[in-house]
């Protein structure tokens, strides 16, 4: 008999017998040994597999998923599950775990399997309003200025630090008259891969320089 897995002989001996019959007086006693065999359980530990649109959360998912034979009754594990990604893009749902007190690894083949966290873009469209900064002054003589732009956003999980600008904001005249900023939506550059759709929208400003009375 045994518990764990492994092979147990029965280990009779030809002393174990005993002739009692008066009528033979040679009896030989031969022995073929024979064995209980307890295999292993085969044991798959498979992390959750999930997916979804960024949304500018962290994705997780601590399930995990027990195949194979299975634990005996009674046995188990217990699991840390690490996987975790925000971003678009995909990685592997890590984990680790632990078998539970008086469940001996000797009695199992275990195979770990980690599942995949993807995250996909966002594909409904952005709106970025950039509206060019405005100014009025009245000529004297000297050069004058209007720099800048304001943002806003249609999505708030859109960040300003998510385009990048390589246009000219500013603006300058001497004078009097009307001069505009003139910035395009090509001068501004989607650089995040969490989202699809992008647009610029320029709201043009302009520097308005007065004429004197005299």
């Amino acid at each position: 008999k045994g518990t764990d897995a492994g092979s147990y002989a029965m280990e009779l001996k030809p002393e174990d017998f005993t002739n009692i019959s008066k009528n033979f007086s040679d009896v030989e006693f031969v022995i073929v040994d024979g064995t209980l065999e307890i295999s292993k359980r085969t044991v798959t530990l498979t992390s959750a597999t999930e997916s979804k649109v960024y949304d500018g959360n962290p994705l997780t998912n601590d399930e995990v998923f027990v195949s194979g034979d299975g634990f005996a009754e009674g046995e188990g594990a217990t699991y840390s599950v690490t996987g975790t990604i925000t971003e678009v893009g995909e990685t592997a749902n890590a984990f680790t775990y632990t078998l539970n007190d008086g469940t001996k690894a000797d009695n199992y083949e275990i195979s770990k399997v980690e599942g995949t966290l993807k995250v996909t873009e966002l594909t409904a469209k952005v709106t970025v309003t950039i509206t060019e900064h405005s100014g009025t002054e009245k000529y004297d003589g000297t050069e004058k200025t209007v720099a800048g732009y304001d943002v806003k956003i249609s999505n708030p999980l859109y960040k300003e630090s998510y385009f990048t600008f390589s246009g000219n904001d500013k603006v300058t005249g001497t004078d009097a008259g009307t001069y505009a900023m003139e910035l395009k939506p090509a001068d501004f550059t989607n650089i995040s891969n969490n989202f699809s759709d992008v647009e610029f929208v320029i709201v043009d400003g302009t520097l308005e320089i007065s004429k004197r009375s005299v």
